[in-house]
């Protein structure tokens, strides 16, 4: 398994994964087992790869992209009403006494894995070189998880060690809101 920065020769790799999960095509049987809500424009997608250097891969031995984890700052997520509800949010929560802000964190996620590879450990690798990619820019990462998405929320709290901060409503759909610092590394918790 390659985990990785992802270029722009990954991005159909990218697109077919996402598009298997996300909410919009996910098959009734598979939600359960997680799905993402994010969507991206061909142009969005290009720009958090080349300019926010904000997805990172893992690539199975045939090159098949079979996990992503997307960061970015908020300035990019903003153009999403749900980024814009969490920003207008964010100073109403702190980690470590910290109060969030748009300079002091960023937006990671969504993070989509192949049911393929799930159970494997590999999310766990993603999640932490994604952290790794960032904690040169932003001392804190956070997060939002829909609270009917119960396999996203235990990957997040159990298998790694996002803390609930707290939740919020938008669009008639309620949500966790977590965090962490990206100073963690695997087998160091906070």
């Amino acid at each position: 398994m390659i985990i990785a920065q992802a270029s722009m020769n990954d991005y159909e790799g990218i697109v077919s994964l996402h598009q298997t999960y996300h909410t919009d095509f996910i098959k009734p049987a598979y939600r359960s087992d997680g799905f993402v809500t994010t969507n991206f424009t061909p142009e969005q997608l290009e720009q958090l790869i080349t300019e926010q250097l904000g997805v990172t891969i893992a690539k199975d031995d045939t090159e098949k992209v079979v996990a992503y984890a997307t960061a970015a700052s908020w300035e990019f997520w903003s153009q999403w009403p749900l980024f814009a509800t969490m920003i207008e949010e964010l100073p109403k929560y702190a980690l470590n006494d910290v109060v969030f802000s748009t300079k002091n964190s960023y937006q990671y996620g969504p993070v989509c894995l192949d049911i393929s590879v799930r159970g494997t450990g590999l999310f766990e690798k993603i999640f932490y070189a994604s952290l790794s990619g960032m904690k040169e820019r932003y001392p804190i990462m956070v997060t939002f998880i829909n609270q009917i998405n119960h396999r996203s929320y235990t990957a997040h709290t159990k298998k790694v060690p996002m803390t609930k901060s707290g939740t919020f409503q938008f669009n008639q759909n309620d949500y966790y809101l977590l965090s962490c610092s990206t100073s963690l590394t695997q087998g160091k918790s906070e």
